[in-house]
């Protein structure tokens, strides 16, 4: 699993008007959760499982995670 930043994910969030309650029921990662995970450090500090969850469901709902955590990360939209 390519690792990605909390500011993709947060990005990738707010980039296809998801809120934090919605992601939680996709992913079945709590709001809290989701919270700390975007408002942490760079690389998130969760559980490798809650991560890969995080981001099937921004995938799924049309995101693409570009770039490293060290190489201009970033996200990419797809039409849904």
């Amino acid at each position: 699993m390519s690792i990605i930043t909390a500011a993709q994910i947060r990005s990738a969030r707010y980039a296809i008007k998801m809120t934090v309650s919605e992601l939680a029921k996709i992913s079945g990662i709590s709001t809290s959760t989701i919270k700390r995970i975007e408002g942490g450090a760079s690389i998130p500090s969760s559980t490798p499982a809650n991560i890969a969850a995080l981001k099937t469901a921004l995938e799924s709902a049309g995101i693409e995670f570009i770039g490293t955590p060290d190489d201009g990360p970033g996200i990419r939209i797809h039409a849904r």
